[in-house]
């Protein structure tokens, strides 16, 4: 009773000091407003780029004077305390009101110190080390003078062609929302105003992993249904979390827009989900609502403000035609006053009007940018993102013994291993996979190199190959003198590691393909490699699930390292050579090919379901040339060990919402290494008042077994766990029949069944 007692006051205490603050923080930005101009109100809702990197065709122009004169709220793609005190000064020395700016960055999968892409950060299923690399990414950013993330990226794919599926954490909406949480967690820490915690922004509302046809920018069409169940949770999950602010995406949402989207900004954002931090759009996304067609630049500028809009990213449309908006009558002063008061809520939260220097500290920035300890702590969550996706006869790992030959146009390209989106990477200075391999293995293993960089990309997807500084120098020999040379390096070497897969600029932003195939220059020096005889294994670099199923026929091993960031050679070290077992696992399907696309795990059944023989039946819902299974499934990743899983055991079959399940399972380590698994749960609700997907990732838990030894993994199910909104969007479970599965992937899993009253 009186710990009960003292966790209430403890809360109550919390409540009236937060309380407090936001009585502090309204008195304060009430008397800022009430001295401003309407031109200064419309300054704040201004984002400008500092250009230092862009996504778009528009660069910002005259800064300084229009910082001077109150017309901007908020600087991105600047970076160093020197450059941002200078700026700062200028808002707070020279403007009327010495509003300071906000300064923010694209820091998506690390800062200086760079981590896998988002997309292989997910496939370690480890929300804590997630958080870490947020952590430490959020210490050197705000060294440098940075307050606030465009990140984390929150957006459901199921369709790898769309290039940004290496920037989210994949198809599953359970396991996306834990990813979201752990990402705002990192960034935001528990204050907001400290010196080293940043302001994140959850992106891209909504709907954008949706895009027809895989192509960037593209329209989006879904239910509501399917958008409440499906793609909306990761969002609220990040905001739930805490997260200051979110952006709007480009795609449209039911026809409209998402920068001039009411539905979408007001009333699902604002009224149903209580959110009261700053909405931003993407770049230049009000001006581009000129090209989706609702009208001139005036027009649409006054449509996205009227939305719930706040802040305006590059574009100025808000900047050069709210105040004509506002004296024809076109748009409201309380939607301006709005849309200040939010941009003044973040600056007032991030502690800038008590100190707007706070983040400015060159000493800081020195210790802490880069540091020894940060790229150590990259080289283990790389390692542990990577996904052994086949490894015949043990092939894998390989002994600290005798010549290997790394063979491939990713072999020595230092520039390609941090990814797409590593902004403020040094690229120039980033080991490659050979250098970070020698640099672990010393002398105890002979490297030889061959590089064909040449055959990073066919002639389709050579201009990636040069995107973001990445230039590689190109041999000036023939393709096929390349691979000549190549396979006589091979000959040289008892094992052959493969250095293949996409350029880092073949996935991301802008980057949607039609075809999902390694280039067909590199499958032609797979092919001779192979044909050596040598025992080959492919060390696959990919932001996205590539179509492998010539490759997995027919190589021996290969190992997804997909872009693993600063340390990502020694990483691939570290694993080849046994010094860390693999336990990442895939969130995002491998199809067999591009057909079978949209593929993934949490589908529906049909009135003709497709069978489990494998083989083509006639009235079904099949196709007549490949099998509707996925050449990899979701949550699929294996390791130099085996485990095995015993039958489920439920400590009772009914649930009602008084109770809970326990389930229980024993897994063994029945190999040869100490190492991870990544035990998933997941729910089938079998029958129900609208169709329901075969399966639903409902809980995971990674641990770890010495060999030899086995442990019971209990989860705890309750009726939270399976409730869904219906078609007139009740939130709700429905009594009936459901299954449990547990499993190492969502294919491979023992199950049971229960009933809900």
């Amino acid at each position: 009773m009186k710990k009960v007692v003292g966790t209430c006051l403890i809360a109550l205490a919390f409540w009236q000091s937060s309380l407090a603050q936001s009585s502090k923080m309204d008195k304060f930005i009430d008397q800022l407003m009430a001295k401003m101009t309407v031109e200064e109100k419309i300054g704040q809702l201004n984002l400008v780029t500092g250009g230092e990197a862009t996504t778009g065709t528009t660069v910002s122009t005259d800064v300084e004077s229009k910082i001077q004169r109150g017309q901007i709220g908020g600087i991105f793609s600047m970076s160093t305390p020197s450059k941002i005190r200078q700026t700062q000064e200028i808002a707070v020395k020279q403007s009327r009101l010495k509003i300071p700016i906000i300064f923010g960055m694209d820091v998506i999968h690390g800062y200086r110190t760079v981590f896998p892409i988002p997309l292989g950060l997910a496939a370690t299923w480890d929300m804590d080390l997630i958080q870490q690399s947020a952590r430490i990414a959020a210490e050197e950013a705000t060294a440098d003078g940075i307050n606030w993330a465009f990140s984390p990226m929150v957006d459901i794919s199921r369709d790898p062609r769309w290039g940004r599926i290496s920037e989210g954490a994949g198809e599953d909406t359970y396991l996306s929302s834990k990813v979201a949480e752990a990402i705002v967690h990192g960034f935001q820490g528990n204050n907001l105003a400290a010196y080293n915690t940043m302001m994140a922004c959850v992106k891209h509302f909504a709907l954008y992993g949706a895009a027809e046809g895989g192509r960037d920018y593209n329209s989006t069409d879904m239910s509501l249904h399917r958008m409440y169940n499906e793609y909306l949770p990761p969002y609220k999950a990040a905001l739930d979390a805490g997260a200051g602010s979110i952006m709007t995406s480009f795609n449209d949402i039911n026809g409209v827009p998402a920068s001039a989207n009411k539905w979408l900004m007001t009333d699902v954002l604002r009224k149903q989900w209580g959110f009261k931090g700053l909405v931003v759009t993407d770049y230049t996304a009000v001006n581009e609502l000129m090209a989706h067609g609702l009208g001139d630049l005036q027009q649409v500028s006054a449509l996205s403000l009227q939305a719930g809009v706040d802040m305006d990213m590059v574009g100025e449309g808000f900047l050069t035609t709210l105040k004509k908006s506002l004296d024809e009558g076109k748009v409201k002063l309380d939607d301006i006053n709005r849309a200040c008061r939010f941009v003044l809520e973040a600056k007032y939260k991030l502690g800038l009007f008590e100190d707007p220097y706070r983040y400015c500290n060159e000493q800081r920035a020195q210790s802490i940018i880069g540091s020894p300890a940060h790229h150590e702590k990259a080289r283990e969550i790389a390692a542990k993102s990577f996904v052994l996706l086949k490894n015949e006869n043990q092939a894998l790992p390989l002994k600290k013994s005798g010549t290997v030959a790394v063979i491939g146009p990713l072999a020595n390209s230092g520039p390609n291993m941090p990814g797409t989106w590593s902004v403020s990477a040094e690229l120039d200075k980033t080991a490659s996979l050979v250098e970070g391999m020698k640099s672990v293995l010393g002398n105890k293993v002979n490297i030889l190199t061959h590089l064909g960089s040449n055959l990073l990309a066919d002639s389709t997807y050579q201009k990636h190959a040069t995107m973001f500084g990445r230039t590689i120098a190109r041999d000036p020999r023939k393709e096929e003198d390349i691979i000549a040379e190549a396979v006589k390096t091979a000959q040289q070497a008892d094992i052959v590691i493969a250095a293949l897969g996409e350029s880092s600029e073949m996935s991301g932003e802008s980057s949607s393909r039609s075809e999902l195939d390694i280039p067909k220059n590199q499958q032609d020096l797979l092919k001779a490699l192979l044909a050596t005889g040598k025992p080959v294994v492919l060390v696959l670099f990919t932001g996205r699930p590539l179509t492998l199923t010539w490759e997995d026929a027919h190589v021996p091993a290969i190992l997804n390292v997909w872009f693993g960031g600063s340390e990502t050679g020694k990483a691939v070290a570290d694993v080849l050579f046994g010094d860390i077992v693999p336990s990442g696992k895939i969130t995002a399907t491998f199809p067999r090919n591009v057909g079978q696309i949209p593929i993934y795990y949490a589908h529906k059944n049909t009135g003709r379901p497709y069978g489990n023989s494998g083989d083509f039946e006639k009235f079904k819902s099949n196709y007549l040339d490949v099998s509707n299974t996925p050449l990899y499934p979701f949550g699929y990743g294996l390791s130099y060990t085996t485990f095995t899983y015993s039958d489920i055991r439920l400590d009772r079959n009914t649930l009602d919402s008084n109770s809970s399940i326990q389930a229980s399972i024993d897994i063994s380590n029945t190999g040869d290494y100490d190492a991870e698994e990544t035990v998933q749960l997941y729910i089938q609700d079998l029958v129900g008042s609208v169709t329901r997907p075969v399966k639903e990732l409902k809980g995971f838990q990674k641990i770890f077994l010495k060999k030899g030894e086995q442990k019971t993994v209990k989860f705890e199910i309750q009726i939270k766990d399976l409730k869904f909104y219906d078609n007139n969007l009740n939130y709700l479970a429905e009594p009936g029949d459901f299954k449990i599965y547990i499993g190492t992937n969502s294919r491979d899993v023992k199950e049971k069944e229960f009933k809900l009253l």
